[in-house]
């Protein structure tokens, strides 16, 4: 896992300063190397210390060399203040105490990953804003999909309520080998990549699940579960994130997470409507890059596959058209067959994801 962010800390309040400091090295993610009081103080420790992260007033943020990533705290939000944070650079701009566990967690993530503990992975998050649209559907057949096509994989649940994937792959309460994510997130400060290799379920097409937190588990912390999804995005090629269709913040955390989401909706009003919702509470431009459109179970009805572009003012990445053999597959804890048309269509999606291309939506 990530070293505890090495701080500088530059405020001249000693009292306010003591507070941060013991948040700061409470916090088990940051350790607060020195701190300083001016700009000649501050720019001294930051020559001998070289720190990760300087966290300053924002009149003394302006002295940091620009080699040095900063952010700024106050303890009230004023334009004179967000002005002087802007004009020294400053990558966040938090008020203390109010916006305690927010600076904490900013800081704790801001430590350099290990080599070994870097990102490679295309992280791709699968939502759906209403039930039964097929957000377990794409997820899966698309981690299938992407080991197919020569990316190692994992599956991760990281719905904090539901076990619709181990639902999916007819993955039982007492199913031994099988660990979920609360069993994995309990130790991500010590997990490795092997580690977490070694704690997956590996599916017979060749791709790793770990399923949701099991009934009964303590809730996980959102941060817990990004720490996760860091190790595995260090792990395999590719990492598909199952999400809940609510915005709560384990949600939100892994759909900023991700390279790619995956938006799936049915031809539908209420469908429609939940993702218009899903993306206006997320602030998601309509163009935004990141967002990608995939209508499910598309068949000859009132509202068509165009109706996604009148909307949202573009097409659907795909278009996965109403297959019966994905319904009968999923009763039986099965994967739909390769050779399905709506399998087909996940595939094609899987390469130009990988490839990093745009898909036109085609029924």
């Amino acid at each position: 896992m990530q070293r505890p962010t090495r701080v500088v800390l530059a405020l001249d309040a000693p009292d306010v300063g003591d507070e941060i400091v013991h948040a700061l090295d409470r916090s088990g993610g940051a350790h607060v190397v020195a701190t300083a009081s001016d700009a000649r103080q501050l720019a001294e420790a930051v020559r001998q210390l070289e720190p990760d992260l300087v966290v300053a007033e924002p009149r003394l943020a302006g002295s940091v060399p620009a080699s040095i990533h900063r952010i700024t705290i106050a303890s009230r939000e004023s334009v004179a203040a967000l002005r002087a944070a802007v004009e020294a650079g400053a990558s966040g701009f938090f008020v203390w105490p109010a916006e305690r566990d927010e600076l904490i967690e900013r800081v704790r993530r801001a430590a350099p990953m290990p080599a070994a503990y870097r990102r490679r992975a295309l992280v791709v998050a699968v939502h759906a804003s209403r039930g039964g649209a097929g957000c377990t559907f794409l997820a899966t057949h698309l981690a299938r999909a992407l080991v197919a096509d020569g990316s190692s994989c994992a599956l991760i649940d990281v719905d904090p309520d539901g076990d619709d994937v181990a639902t999916a792959f007819g993955i039982a309460e007492d199913t031994e080998g099988v660990h979920s994510l609360g069993d994995v997130a309990g130790v991500a400060d010590e997990l490795t990549p092997d580690a977490l290799m070694e704690a997956t379920w590996r599916h017979a097409e060749g791709f790793h699940v770990v399923i949701a937190p099991r009934r009964g588990q303590d809730p996980v912390a959102s941060a817990l579960v990004l720490d996760a999804v860091d190790i595995a995005a260090a792990t395999w090629d590719a990492v598909v994130l199952h999400t809940a269709r609510g915005l709560d913040e384990v949600t939100r955390g892994a759909l900023e997470a991700a390279d790619v989401v995956l938006e799936v909706l049915v031809l539908d009003i209420a469908s429609l409507r939940g993702t218009t919702r899903t993306m206006t509470r997320l602030e998601v431009a309509l163009d935004e890059p990141r967002w990608r459109l995939v209508v499910n179970r598309a068949a000859r009805a009132e509202i068509v596959p165009n109706d996604v572009q009148r909307v949202f003012g573009r097409p659907a990445q795909a278009v996965v058209p109403a297959d019966a053999a994905v319904p009968r597959a999923q009763d039986r804890g099965l994967l739909a067959p390769g050779r399905s048309r709506a399998v087909r269509v996940v595939a094609r999606l899987a390469r130009e994801i990988r490839e990093g291309g745009a898909l036109e939506g085609a029924a």
